[in-house]
């Protein structure tokens, strides 16, 4: 049997479970909680952000998009700082402890100066977007506490070869990304090397559930040259890292 042959029956199993699945959830009735709780990627931001000291300080690097009302919103007692280089769609209250808007140029020295401050960091995004992705990731490490816990996404390095759609598939679909995506290795490296361990790493992201939603949304997505969270899982659009700082 070709390998071919047994990934399709790998996949067709996979969906049938799902389907079963979501049959049991809806007969049963079980509380939405439970649901998205089975549902929710395991190693996205969202878990990510459960794991960590509700009462510590976090850094959001890279903070539009509402992500200020998002976090302080679920986790009220974090003492949230945030940072960018605009104000960007920001819709909702901006619930910030602290928010900061810099200039390209002077991005990574912000973040530098809150050395061994932060107890957690996100960076989802962002590096992609930044003039000296280098320096800005020096400076992330250098503002995490001993212990300090780290959440990077960016774009898989495959997605200069994705078709082009609307919401962001190919990397050069987004005009405001830089030169080419982030090198997974050299970023795991860079970490390693600055008294980082790697709590999880991957480097084509594709939770299960998203990526067998995507699988059917594909057609539409194409189609309409379009893009949601369940075609980046199929595609793998995300590389995803967990490190945390040793102490």
């Amino acid at each position: 049997m070709s390998l071919e042959t047994l990934a399709g029956i790998l996949l067709i199993t996979n969906i049938i479970t799902l389907i079963c699945l979501l049959i049991v959830l809806l007969y049963c009735k079980i509380p939405s909680k439970i649901i998205r709780k089975i549902i929710e990627p395991r190693h996205g931001k969202e878990k990510f952000l459960k794991s960590i000291n509700k009462k510590g300080t976090l850094l959001d690097v890279g903070c539009g998009n509402n992500s200020p009302y998002y976090i302080k919103s679920k986790f009220p007692s974090i003492k949230y700082t945030g940072i960018d280089i605009g104000d960007y769609n920001q819709a909702y209250p901006n619930l910030a402890d602290n928010y900061i808007i810099t200039t390209p140029e002077e991005f990574a020295d912000k973040i530098a100066e809150f050395e061994n401050y932060f107890d957690t960091i996100i960076s989802s995004h962002n590096l992609e977007h930044c003039n000296d992705r280098n320096k800005t990731l020096d400076s992330i490490i250098k503002a995490l506490k001993s212990g300090g816990r780290l959440f990077l996404s960016f774009p898989t390095e495959k997605s200069i070869n994705f078709p082009e759609r609307k919401g962001t598939l190919n990397y050069y679909d987004d005009n405001s990304h830089k030169h080419y995506p982030p090198n997974f290795d050299e970023v795991i490296k860079k970490l390693k090397n600055n008294n980082m361990k790697i709590v999880y790493a991957n480097k084509s992201y594709k939770p299960l559930f998203y990526y067998i939603i995507g699988f059917f949304m594909e057609k539409k997505s194409k189609r309409e040259k379009k893009v949601w969270y369940p075609n980046w899982a199929y595609w793998g659009f995300e590389a995803i890292i967990w490190a945390r700082k040793n102490i």
